[in-house]
């Protein structure tokens, strides 16, 4: 039983106590919970507990072994007591009239960040932020045993004081006002008996002396929008997918098969949530043979409209579908289903809502405080500070909580090319040139060769895709010889040249053939993703289907061409959903895809074409293994402008070819001559404009036998029959 001598302890200033009262001392813990003192004239070890409870009767603190130490009012409403003895846990009890409230106190325990993440941290080197930052619910340890509880931690450098405020202290943090770890900028507060699901924000007190509630900066769970608190999450999801994991480390996506299916999960199936759409989704993906799905934005966001790429909460997973562990359990049950998982990530700037990340602790923190850099006008957001090591260190970790802690497979890094230039979109003089006078922005490259080499180096096999629109060299270059380390760039030129193409009367594209045949010259300088994203088809773009020209059945072939001679294009593909069963309207958030049209007989083959397309391509080695090798292509017929046709070949690493046509006329081609280099049956592996697709039923009666008659400057020559507005696929018969 401890010695309960009536004292108070050492004396302590009245305006500490007044700061403590009011949760503005940067300090609590030096004045709140134990502390040994020595009592002149005393050899034995002497403790004082202090405890904030204003307007209490009376209060006292209570040992494990049922005793308790009475506490005195020293003023401001906190109370202490002393006595001889050691270190002890215990409780505090508090009586208010006829009302008794017993708590443990949040000030008895040390600090539940260590040396060494403040260390990492400091020095903007700590991989795993998530671990230590934000609020974490586990058993903290206090002198006599485990306790458990939420640590809360946050950085704001230039706060004077934080403090934690919820539905638990009725959103009044004096009672939880944080410690300042000193220069690291840190702030910590471990709150004994503070359970998941609790709804928080952090209180800072900004050097201008305003209290300003912020969400989490590194919060996993947020409230449902219009609401912006935080809330302590905790996962107790079991992953299944160790095979699908074990395989990735050792897969080089570069040499395997990725067709990707882009989605916005609001608008697939509006209403379904995380758990809700696996089954129907897996099956669909199934069906339609896709390796991959990317989903637009899945990280918390204020408002539907930006589509995600507003991000307020960049370890929060979007509340609107469901939990943290309702998001891992559909990427497990994808990952289980044999289909990858990417997502769209937006580094590059982040919205103005003043309870988020936007001047945190009262001053640009997250942000450039220069409005030349930290301003990005076109969206109306700001710009993280790339050169502050801190703030990488925020944006690179948070890739890796996507990539480790989530489990995707693959980050497609959204507006890179507004990272990349400092007068991006901006008018002459609204721009600050680098340290070089030049118009590179320097710490955000570093930034990205940063982001690319950690996820890499930590994740072997997954993706890092960067949406880059400019000719910036190197993009998927490795960062070790100054490239900025993606796996993959979207070919945004290919996508501009070819919908212009596409879009033309067939009697018209004559004219425009190299925009067909462009893309070939630079196919193998990056390794290239070709999409037809939501970009394509919202803003009055119209969608894939009403892009192209001629009748009802016309624009359908014209799309089951189009595909054909991108699925076998060198690249990856990417198509955003609906453009698969030929949505006639195009996309918007608000309401979900037009999935009636499946019922019409020529939209169902459609999606039937693509399923087939996806199947054929992921059994056809030549059409993916050697996608970033020059060797893995070669020309058969690029000039036949007047026929509109094209004619190419595609190897694999065995020399095994896939030869593929494309007739973009109206009108069928017979006879079409053409050179290849090997005698034999060359068997049709796809026509789009099979019966069974829709199309007229034109072909080649399976395959065609080519002879040892040269042509064109090869050994052999086959004649073929080119459908119209179709592509034709063929492989070489052993």
């Amino acid at each position: 039983m401890p010695d309960t001598t009536p004292t108070t302890g050492p004396a302590i200033a009245d305006d500490v106590l007044a700061a403590i009262a009011a949760g503005r001392h940067s300090d609590p813990h030096s004045v709140l919970g134990q502390h040994g003192f020595e009592l002149q004239g005393s050899s034995v070890a002497h403790t004082v507990i202090r405890t904030r409870r204003p307007l209490a009767d009376t209060v006292e603190a209570l040992f494990h072994d049922g005793t308790a130490l009475p506490l005195a009012h020293v003023g401001h409403g906190v109370w202490a007591g002393a006595g001889a003895f050691g270190p002890v846990d215990y409780r505090v009890r508090a009586r208010y009239g006829d009302d008794e409230w017993t708590s443990d106190d949040p000030y008895r325990f040390a600090p539940t960040i260590g040396e060494l993440d403040l260390h990492l941290i400091g020095e903007g080197r700590h991989e795993q932020l998530w671990q230590v930052l934000g609020a974490q619910h586990r058993e903290h340890w206090g002198p006599g045993g485990g306790v458990r509880g939420t640590a809360f931690t946050v950085w704001a450098p230039r706060a004077r004081a934080v403090r934690v405020v919820g539905d638990f202290n009725r959103w009044d943090g004096a009672a939880h006002a944080m410690r300042s770890m000193g220069g690291s900028g840190i702030w910590e507060l471990f709150i004994p008996d503070l359970e998941p699901g609790t709804v928080y924000k952090f209180e800072l007190l900004t050097g201008e002396g305003e209290w300003r509630m912020k969400a989490d900066p590194m919060a996993r769970q947020a409230e449902i929008a219009p609401a912006t608190a935080s809330i302590v999450s905790v996962s107790s999801h079991e992953w299944h997918d160790g095979e699908w994991m074990s395989r990735r480390a050792r897969t080089n996506p570069h040499d395997h098969p990725m067709s990707v299916y882009e989605l916005h999960l609001g608008s697939w199936r509006p209403g379904r949530g995380y758990r809700d759409v696996a089954d129907e989704l897996i099956e669909y993906l199934d069906w339609l043979g896709y390796t991959h799905v990317e989903f637009m934005p899945l990280a918390e966001h204020p408002f539907g409209g930006s589509w995600g790429y507003q991000v307020t909460g960049y370890y929060a997973v979007t509340s609107r579908f469901g939990s943290p562990d309702d998001l891992k359990y559909l990427i497990d049950r994808l990952h289980r289903a044999g289909i990858g998982v990417i997502m769209d990530w937006v580094p590059g700037h982040f919205p103005k809502d003043d309870w988020a990340l936007a001047r945190f602790d009262g001053e640009p923190l997250y942000e450039h405080a220069d409005p030349r850099r930290g301003e990005q006008l076109d969206w109306g957001t700001y710009v993280f500070d790339f050169g502050n090591p801190r703030v990488r260190n925020f944006l690179v970790a948070n890739a890796l909580f996507w990539l480790e802690e989530m489990h995707v497979d693959g980050l497609r890094v959204d507006a890179v090319a507004s990272m990349l230039y400092l007068d991006y979109s901006r008018e002459e003089g609204g721009w600050l040139p680098n340290v070089h006078g030049g118009r590179e922005h320097l710490e955000a490259i570093a930034f990205l060769q940063e982001a690319t080499a950690t996820a890499y180096k930590r994740n072997p096999g997954i993706v890092m895709i960067a949406e880059e629109s400019t000719s910036w060299p190197g993009v998927t270059a490795p960062t070790s010889t100054g490239g900025l380390g993606f796996g993959f760039k979207w070919n945004m030129g290919w996508m501009h040249d070819t919908l212009q193409y596409i879009s033309k009367d067939p009697m018209y594209r004559a004219h425009h053939h190299h925009d067909l045949t462009f893309s070939f010259l630079y196919a193998f300088s990056e390794h290239f993703v070709l999409p037809i994203s939501h970009d394509e088809v919202v803003h009055g773009k119209g969608s894939l289907i009403r892009k192209m020209p001629g009748d009802h059945w016309q624009q359908l072939a014209n799309v089951r061409a189009y595909l054909s001679y991108m699925w076998a294009h060198p690249g990856k593909q990417l198509l955003f959903m609906g453009q698969e069963f030929g949505q006639l309207s195009e996309w918007s958030e608000e309401r979900g895809l037009d999935w009636w049209i499946l019922d019409q007989p020529s939209h169902r083959q459609l999606a039937e074409f693509v399923g087939a397309l996806n199947r054929t391509y992921r059994a056809t080695a030549a059409l993916w293994q050697l996608d970033d090798d020059a060797a893995g292509f070669e020309w058969v017929e690029g000039g036949a402008a007047a026929e509109n046709a094209i004619a190419f070949l595609r190897y694999d690493r065995d020399r095994r070819p896939l030869l593929c046509i494309v007739n973009f006329a109206g009108v069928p081609h017979e006879g079409f001559r053409l050179g290849l280099p090997s005698a034999g049956h060359w068997r049709e592996v796809l026509n789009s404009d099979a019966a069974e697709f829709g199309g007229s039923g034109v072909g080649n009666l399976g395959g065609v036998d080519a002879t040892d008659a040269p042509w064109a400057g090869r050994p052999a020559s086959a004649s073929f029959t080119l459908p119209p507005l179709a592509a034709v696929w063929f492989t070489l018969d052993a």
